[in-house]
């Protein structure tokens, strides 16, 4: 198989990579995330990792690798993004927003064809129900340092799974890359790739 270039360090996708026994390498991207507040959740989140990959791209100038790949996770409350936290106040203030609710988490990739110069791009949104949480629970939470770098303050995989009543969608996307959607994607774009 043909190697892809992850446009990212996230440990989560990444094990996702060898799940899938790809070919790839980490290269890690810092991205302007600035994003206009009248767009869609969707819409930001495939920008920010369009802009993942063309800023891969871009490095390699004249010598375009063969595939490269990129993605991005929001948050939305009542459709408003909420970003990763920037310190333990800002995500202590996300986290008592977000219990005994629902919102939804937004994944997006973006996957560029060297052979076609095309980007193929999808974006998909699950549905997250947490539990109502004492200031106990999200203090110990705060505690553990888990939210740190993670998008709504949380990462599901981790202990805050222990916070989720349930979900509507694709745990993977919550995870950080929805494995059913890359899997279609890779197949639509050519990619030789087969579960074995």
């Amino acid at each position: 198989m043909e190697p892809i270039i992850l446009a990212s360090g996230s440990k989560q996708r990444q094990d996702y990579f060898k799940l899938l026994d790809l070919p790839f390498s980490s290269m890690p991207t810092s991205v302007d995330e600035h994003y206009d507040k009248w767009k869609t959740p969707e819409t930001i989140a495939e920008e920010i990792a369009l802009r993942k990959v063309n800023k891969v791209a871009e490095l390699f100038k004249d010598q375009v690798p063969p595939w490269i790949c990129g993605a991005d996770t929001v948050i939305s409350l009542d459709r408003l993004v909420i970003g990763k936290a920037h310190n333990r106040d800002d995500a202590k203030e996300i986290l008592s927003k977000l219990q005994g609710r629902d919102h939804e988490v937004i994944t997006a990739i973006a996957l560029f064809n060297g052979k076609t110069h095309l980007i193929d791009r999808c974006s998909v949104l699950t549905v997250v129900t947490f539990a109502a949480l004492s200031d106990q629970e999200i203090e110990a939470y705060l505690n553990t340092g888990e939210w740190q770098g993670a998008a709504g303050a949380y990462r599901i995989q981790g202990l805050a799974g222990c916070f989720v009543k349930g979900i509507k969608g694709s745990y993977s996307g919550v995870v950080g890359l929805p494995l059913h959607e890359l899997y279609r994607m890779l197949l639509a774009n050519g990619y030789p790739y087969s579960v074995s």
